[in-house]
């Protein structure tokens, strides 16, 4: 078989025995997994980026947002239960579309992952600098080497970011049932600070606040008089952003194998943390843009704690500033995870080396490859300064969507007599609606990052063409799945 056609069956997209996750997670694991990695850096930071673009037209990005990755959502949960195997929009573009555009779509999972590991770590870093400063740690040692200080020098090493990512990264070497646990745990602290939040905003909420409701319009466009490469604004270049904060039930489904009842778990897993983070995320940022102008807010980092502040609640701002500290690590988490379990299908295919496929027989997790990407976290998260080029775990997600909306169509007519345990509702509208609200947020992305997407994507077609073609053939010769 030529590599352009091959294809995943379904019935053996999974490994085998030697190569096969343990089975130990529930439905209420995997609603912590996923509103542990949506619940984070975007609602405490990007509403208000979303205000600076939109202004109060930012709910209406959260809603458009929200809406394609609904439709996605929905995609994911009919592939994940009718193919329950590690490896998430990979697996099944492997299974629909064959191993070129299966390679692409985990490559994009892979710079999505790694990226959003780094970037929240940083987050994390920048949050919790004032422990760490107390600890007595120089100031050389929380900045990367991109950081220059007022006398000219510059920093060393972001060492608690580094430190946050190998934490991570020991966790859920451990075991992922353990992992999920203490995620459930961080899911409920995060979450009660966002409902306090919301009950000391909404008595000062003013209608005021919302006309005019799109000051920048509805289209993504630059200012006039800014350069090609200048951040765009408008509703929907807001919604290209604060799209970061919605995504994340992806990694869910990555936990397919891990699933003691995949066919009822899956389904409440992605759905239900879909479902609970659109309501949280429309709420407070009602609370927020009723509580103070956007024009006020969205020129701060961390918006929420600003507005209380502003309000009079100087202790509880403190309290919501230390629930970041805790929610972003469980971010980092759900992505880390993911990361590896993509790393570990992908090796397992053989287009990465396959001894990263190792699952260590007491915890039941490939420890390998969960502590390399780890240390990939690490040293991106200690040594760079991500800044715009963060957005590329956008694009990354994006491209994985719209390949998720693909497959369903594609197995819908090639294979419609299958039983689906979910299916989509309404998917001739459904998964197109995914496809094209993915593209056209693609399109609304700055083009400076659609350009660093191109790059990355032709580094990755050379990895392929010159290792992943050859070893993955060996690798289903040596299976039995040519």
């Amino acid at each position: 078989m030529s590599f352009w056609n091959r294809r995943k069956a379904i019935e053996t997209a999974g490994g085998d025995a030697h190569h096969a996750l343990k089975k130990t997670l529930s439905w209420y694991h995997l609603v912590a997994l996923g509103v542990g990695a949506v619940v984070g850096t975007g609602i405490y930071t990007l509403v208000g980026d979303g205000a600076g673009m939109a202004g109060p037209g930012v709910m209406l990005s959260f809603l458009i947002a929200g809406a394609v990755c609904a439709c996605a959502a929905l995609c994911y949960a009919e592939l994940s239960t009718m193919i329950p195997a590690s490896g998430s929009a990979y697996t099944y573009s492997y299974v629909a579309m064959g191993e070129p555009v299966a390679w692409f779509v985990g490559w994009s999972l892979i710079l999505e992952y790694t990226l959003v590991c780094a970037a929240v770590a940083v987050g994390w870093s920048d949050h919790a600098a004032g422990l760490f400063r107390m600890a007595g740690l120089p100031e050389f040692l929380l900045f990367g080497p991109h950081h220059t200080f007022a006398d000219g020098t510059h920093g060393l090493i972001n060492l608690p970011a580094v430190l946050i990512s190998m934490a991570v990264a020991g966790l859920l070497s451990l075991g992922t049932r353990e992992s999920a646990t203490v995620s459930m745990v961080l899911v409920v602290i995060k979450i009660a600070a966002l409902v306090l939040f919301i009950a000391l905003a909404l008595p000062a909420f003013n209608a005021g606040h919302f006309t005019p409701f799109m000051p920048n319009g509805f289209s993504a466009h630059s200012l006039p008089g800014a350069g090609a490469d200048a951040a765009k604004v408008g509703v929907m270049a807001a919604a290209s952003v604060i799209f970061f904060a919605f995504y994340g039930f992806d990694a869910v489904s990555t936990a397919a194998e891990e699933t003691k009842d995949p066919k009822r778990d899956l389904t409440i897993g992605i759905v239900g943390s879909m479902l609970a983070c659109s309501v949280i995320y429309m709420v407070v940022a009602a609370a927020a843009i009723g509580a103070s102008p956007t024009e006020v807010f969205s020129k701060v980092g961390a918006p929420l704690v600003f507005i209380l502040q502003s309000l009079g609640h100087p202790a509880m701002a403190q309290v919501v500033a230390l629930a970041a500290v805790v929610a972003l690590p469980t971010v980092i988490l759900a992505f880390m995870y993911g990361q590896s379990r993509i790393f570990f299908v992908m090796s397992r295919d053989g287009l990465l080396p396959q001894a990263l496929s190792k699952v260590n027989a007491k915890t039941g997790t490939p420890v390998i490859m969960t502590l390399l990407t780890g240390v990939l976290a690490a040293g991106l998260s200690g040594l760079l300064s991500l800044g715009e080029i963060a957005a590329l775990a956008n694009a990354g997600t994006l491209a994985a969507f719209i390949a998720v909306g693909l497959s369903v169509i594609i197995l819908r007519l090639r294979d419609p007599n299958r039983p689906r345990v979910f299916a989509t509702p309404l998917w001739r509208l459904v998964a197109p609606g995914a496809i094209l609200g993915c593209l056209y947020l693609f399109y609304s992305l700055p083009s400076k990052t659609q350009r660093y997407f191109l790059y990355a994507h032709l580094i990755g077609a050379a990895v392929y063409f010159l290792y992943g073609v050859r070893r993955s053939a060996l690798a289903r010769a040596e299976t039995g799945k040519v």
